[in-house]
């Protein structure tokens, strides 16, 4: 009996093991640097990303969640892949400053996908909000389609970027 008893309990542990947590998401610093370009992200507006990865400290930080999803749909990555955060634009209070811990889940957000926005590195942004009303209002000003994570298309994300679209900054 004890036997078994300690059978279930190592079994117990290991699934504990693999049903970690995931990290919480890291509040912007005005220190934060942008994974690609290294660039400071506060001086740049639009949403932001940050990805935290197995066995690293602290979160990777981009400057654009448009760079953010280039990263996801990479298939050169130094670790496994803890938690994936962007910012609710919802609740920012604009897009100059889009908050510093207003992040939520990637995958539980709404994403729009085609608009005519300019994002912090001057490229067409994919813009995420928590609530998808947010999301639509959003379309109703500056066009695109709200999708989830999973359906924003490869090549809203990769690939050359077009500077000679004029892309508005919301306020």
């Amino acid at each position: 009996m004890k036997r078994l008893a300690l059978i279930a309990l190592v079994a117990l542990a290991a699934c504990k093991e693999e049903v970690a947590e995931a990290p919480d998401p890291v509040d912007l610093t005005p220190d934060a640097l942008s994974y690609f370009c290294q660039m400071n992200i506060a001086e740049h507006g639009g949403p932001k990303g940050q990805i935290h990865l197995e066995g690293y400290p602290a979160p990777l930080f981009f400057a654009q969640v448009r760079d953010m999803l280039a990263y996801l749909k990479s298939p050169e990555r130094d670790a496994k892949i803890t938690a994936v955060y962007v910012s609710d634009m919802g609740v920012a209070p604009s897009w100059g400053q889009p908050g510093i811990s207003n992040w939520i889940a990637a995958d539980s957000a709404t994403f729009v996908v085609g608009a005519d926005v300019a994002g912090g590195m001057g490229a067409r942004e994919v813009v995420p909000f928590a609530e998808p009303t947010e999301a639509e209002a959003f379309i109703l000003r500056y066009g695109g389609s709200a999708l989830p994570l999973s359906d924003v298309p490869d090549a809203e994300v990769l690939g050359p970027v077009d500077l000679d679209l004029i892309l508005e900054t919301p306020a």
